[in-house]
């Protein structure tokens, strides 16, 4: 067979000018290179997942008021702006929270914009006294910073030290590179505390309104303008904003017998701190945190080292007492991941080189597939700076991949032209024929594999989003090899590859062991053709499997990662101050701390809830894994019985979320007759066996007083109820009157009658009103009282009643498993005009959890489709495909149907992938048979002689692929479970596939295959 039986292809150009070969590739690696220099650094591939938080503050308000009032105009406006995925909402006492989560990839500032106008809109609806709603645009699938710093004082109060760290130091790390925005967490910032005396209000007659309207009159803005003449202009500015207790002590309130009443007479002034809604610390040590958030798609890498050194620097200078540590460095794990990732690169590098020296038999030849790894690499990396993506882990993943797949254009490469090259051909003339030869199946095989990914790119939603960047890396990476392998391999192939008769005695003792391999193969593939009905029974048989293992197989969105950490949520009685949950806390995490592999526990308690999380050692320094070191967590805080401690493992995925499953069920009726269902929800939970825990966020438990106003008195007083409410708001609310300058900074004035006035309904009865007569009267005159329940907080999805169901799943357990029995509960007891939703990871579980599966039948008829062009067949594409792609997911999926692994979108990435590398078998057999049939052979004899010449490079390509991905199956650490579950997929997807490939695939040909003319041969 000579080169000039096939036709002459533009690749003859880098076999006759190799030096244009080689600088095509230097080139590719120059770019490649500077281009890796450059790429950002992140965790996941850069989404906008958007939640546009509305807060709304009526200080006194009920929750029912605050839904009605409130809640209800706000979420009917937010409904109108466009890209709006779902609307949450939860009113409590006094604050109204709406969540209005964008869909995946919609423009933030747009819907911020449009949401802006909405509320202006509507603000004449929201009741007088209310705030204005203030909008907090998070990232959902990471609401929390990225980094969390501590401030480790005992000298410093909470008032000076959050003035001080707002002043001083958050300005220092707002100015870091990619910084987005710094907070405070426990913090509470300085006001002007004002005790009023109700005792001495009411001896010297002064009112709640006479103490309200004096201090609203002596402390103002100036707002004087400025004096000009013709030659200049003066601002003018005055004294009339208060700066210490002692101006207001001084205030003077009224005049009574010919004396000044001032406010010192009625109340205690104090410069102190606002009342705090959260208190946080370290390890038992309270304090505050700096939370320091990225901006999107910054490197938080680099953030992160430019914290660490910002820190040290700045703890040199000061105060003696305080020091600012990292608490919590969101960038830990993901350092972690991407040293396993380059660990398990190394590794696959040299695994594949192993295997290529080891069938190659010399270490020259093997330096042709070898040198290919490194040239399409960096051009796939040139590829990702021009297409905008970024080094993450599934790029980083999809790098390790292309190493066991990458290769193989080039084995077959070397492995034809050294074949040549022994049966006496020149270097030249071999690299030439090769070239000729094998363009089309490269090209064939080359977009086949990269084909797969197409379907994937186009995706919207997680699984689109998340998987571009990775589909694409890995496609560009094969299409690098593919044009290495017709331009540098084959006249590199002729330079190292030697003459036959001159090979070394390890290349000539594996050539005749793959020899007499192939003879064997040949005579036993000969007597296979004599049991054809009983190869396709058995095919068949495999291929129905693939239903059942498929069906009967464990799913999840994605495998539990060991993060070295485990968080908590705390529930704490409804009538809970923060100072008593932040109590119980402290007790929970002590006790934490005296697990084994324990390094610090960060907390944040609340009025009733509160979250912490548990750092452990990095997976390598400790035996257990995070699944159980959950379970003894979850022992040692469930031994709390004041508080309701669970324990949650952080997200796989970048998601919103807060546990394992959180189903919402959704209704017209008042959330008082939604709460037995939602407890019959929950006790069937338990009942499944598939919860550690479970429970409702409706609970009707909240103690409250209720006044009963008798409105003819009130009438009588020459009263209305507004002017009640207007002096009972202001004794005992902590809203604030106004603000006052503190060392250039405005912070609030808040007056409020001490706790001994408001501990109880009896004290709070006695408290003293003025009429507008200025006579006096007890609020017990003119009202009873009582006590009620009412819910902890009132919720709505998508605009109706609604309540969450949430819990952690016990080890063993998938998520899907635990959602499945808790819809299926909801089924039998939910009554008619009841719906179900999803929050969290189960909403994208459900949304996306088999996407992928009808991907992978797109990327079937992709391949058919390239096939089919290909090979200028309709019939030759399906032996290619029925002969190796549903043995190879049969195999695989017996992987998941025995627990090795879930169905997770990883794997399913790995069953697409499979099918790629499946075919690339079946292409070699199946495009040298055509050509053996175009030279006068019958279908049985070119199938049988194609895939006896083709076993070579097709068990080399195997080996390279199994071997290359064998690292994944071993790998351990941080994101292994993800790297664990492909792996495993696309070693024994391979491996069986192969197998089946190289005695099924034959039969099927001799079946299905077009038998071609010798005439076509001029068409070549």
């Amino acid at each position: 067979m000579s080169a000039t039986s096939y036709k002459a292809r533009f690749t003859d150009m880098f076999v006759t000018r190799p030096i244009l070969a080689i600088i095509l590739s230097l080139t590719l690696v120059i770019i490649g290179t500077i281009s890796a220099l450059k790429l950002p650094i992140l965790q996941y591939p850069q989404i906008e997942n958007t939640a546009l938080n509305i807060t709304t503050v009526y200080v006194g308000a009920s929750a029912e008021e605050i839904q009605g009032f409130v809640t209800d105009p706000i979420e009917k406006a937010a409904a109108t702006i466009t890209g709006v995925d779902y609307i949450n909402s939860n009113s409590t006492a006094g604050v109204s929270s709406v969540s209005v989560q964008l869909e995946l990839n919609a423009d933030s500032t747009k819907a911020l914009a449009e949401l802006n106008t909405r509320l202006s809109q509507i603000r004449f609806e929201l009741p007088r006294g209310t705030q204005d709603p203030s909008i907090d645009v998070v990232r959902a699938d990471r609401p929390f910073a990225s980094f969390y710093l501590y401030a480790d004082t005992k000298e410093f109060n909470i008032a000076d030290l959050s003035d001080y760290l707002t002043r001083q130091v958050n300005p220092l790390f707002n100015s870091l590179p990619g910084v987005q925005k710094v907070g405070l967490v426990g913090s509470r910032s300085p006001s002007m505390r004002i005790w009023l005396n109700p005792i001495k209000m009411s001896m010297m007659n002064v009112s709640a309104n006479d103490i309200q309207q004096a201090l609203m009159s002596n402390n103002v803005a100036a707002t004087f303008g400025s004096t000009k003449t013709h030659n200049q202009r003066i601002d003018i500015v005055a004294n009339t904003l208060l700066e210490d207790a002692s101006h207001f002590e001084n205030i003077v309130i009224k005049e009574m017998d010919g004396r000044s009443v001032k406010l010192s007479d009625v109340a205690k002034v104090e410069l102190g701190a606002e009342q705090g809604n959260e208190v946080s610390g370290l390890s038992g040590q309270n304090s505050a945190y700096i939370s320091v958030y990225a901006q999107p798609g910054a490197n938080e890498i680099a953030i992160g080292d430019e914290l660490y050194k910002k820190i040290a620097e700045l703890n040199q200078r000061l105060p003696k007492d305080l020091q600012i540590k990292m608490a919590y460095d969101a960038t830990e794990y993901m350092r972690d991941s991407i040293k396993e990732v380059f660990s398990t690169l190394i590794e696959t590098v040299l695994l594949v080189g192993i295997v290529i020296l080891l069938m190659m038999g010399s270490f020259r030849t093997a330096l042709v597939p070898l040198i290919t790894i490194p040239i399409s690499i960096l051009g796939a990396v040139a590829a990702m700076t021009l297409m905008g993506f970024s080094l993450n882990l599934l790029t980083l993943l999809a790098i390790v991949l292309s190493v066991g797949l990458v290769v193989d254009d080039a084995i077959v490469v070397v492995e034809n032209v050294a074949r040549h090259m022994r049966k006496g051909m020149s270097g030249p003339r071999a690299a030439l024929l090769s070239s000729r030869q094998l363009f089309t199946p490269i090209i064939g095989m080359t977009i086949t594999l990269a084909a797969v990914y197409a379907p994937i790119g186009f995706l919207s939603g997680l699984t689109g989003v998340l998987f571009k960047e990775f589909v694409f890396t890995l496609a560009t990476a094969v299409l690098m090899s593919g044009v290495v392998a017709l331009t540098l391999s084959p006249i590199m192939s002729a330079y190292v590859s030697p003459e036959g008769g001159k090979e070394g005695k390890i290349t000539q003792f594996i050539n005749g062991k793959f020899s007499s391999l192939e003879k064997a193969y040949s005579a036993f593939l000969s007597n296979v053709f004599n049991y054809r009905p009983q190869v396709i029974a058995v095919a068949i048989f495999f291929t129905l499997l693939i239903v059942p293992l498929f069906m009967f197989s464990k799913s999840e969105l994605a495998p539990v990662e060991d993060q070295s950490q485990v968080q908590m949520y705390v529930i704490a009685p409804p009538e809970s101050t923060v100072d008593f949950t932040s109590q119980q806390i402290g007790q929970i995490v002590e006790a934490g701390l005296q697990l084994p592999n324990t390094k610090d526990m960060w907390h944040v308690a609340m009025q009733t809830t509160g979250f912490g999380g548990l750092l452990f050692e990095p997976v390598d320094k400790r035996e257990q894994s995070i699944q159980e070191l959950r379970g003894q967590v979850y022992g040692v805080i469930s031994q709390f019985p004041e508080v309701n401690a669970l324990p949650n493992l952080p997200s796989s995925l970048p998601t919103s979320g807060q546990f394992d499953v959180e189903l919402i069920v959704t209704s017209s009726d008042p959330q008082a007759n939604m709460s037995g269902i939602a407890q019959q929800l929950v006790y069937a939970a338990f009942q499944s066996g598939n919860f550690m825990f479970a429970d409702t966020d409706l609970k009707v438990d909240l103690p409250q007083i209720k006044f009963e106003f008798n409105k003819s008195k009130i009438a009588d007083l020459g009263m209305t109820i507004s002017d009640v409410n207007q002096q009972l708001s202001f004794l005992l609310s902590d809203n604030y009157v106004n603000r006052f300058n503190l060392d250039g900074k405005a912070y609030k004035v808040i007056a409020q009658v001490p706790d001994e006035f408001r501990k109880d309904q009896q004290a709070i009865m006695q408290l003293q009103l003025t009429a507008p007569n200025g006579k006096q009267f007890s609020l017990s005159s003119i009202a009873t009282v009582g006590t009620q329940a009412a819910p902890r907080a009132l919720s709505k999805f998508g605009q109706r009643n609604s309540f969450r169901i949430y819990g952690g799943i016990v080890p063993g357990v998938t998520k899907d498993q635990a959602l499945t029995s808790l819809e299926q509960a909801a089924a039998n007891i939910l009554p008619m005009g009841y719906s179900i939703d999803y929050m969290g990871e189960s909403r994208q579980l459900r949304k996306e959890g088999n996407t992928l599966v009808s991907v992978l039948g797109i990327a079937l008829v992709f391949v058919f489709f390239v096939l089919a062009i290909q090979f200028n067949s309709f019939r030759d594409p399906l032996v290619v495909l029925l002969g190796s792609v549903p043995l190879a997911l049969s195999g695989a999926l017996l992987l998941s149907f025995t627990n090795f692994t879930t169905i997770n979108i990883y794997s399913q990435i790995g069953l697409i992938t499979l099918v790629g590398l499946v075919a690339k078998n079946g292409i070699l057999i199946v495009e040298f048979a055509k050509h053996l049939q175009l030279e006068g052979k019958d279908k049985t004899q070119a199938v049988i002689e194609a895939a006896s010449v083709r076993l070579r490079p097709i068990l080399m390509t195997t080996a390279a692929t199994v071997l290359g991905h064998f690292p994944l199956v071993l790998v351990s650490g941080a994101g292994a479970a993800a790297r664990n579950s492909i792996g495993l997929i696309l070693v024994a997807g391979m491996l069986i596939g192969t197998f089946f490939t190289l005695f099924v695939l034959p039969v099927i040909y001799s079946y299905l295959a077009d038998s071609h003319q010798t005439k076509e041969l001029e068409e070549l």
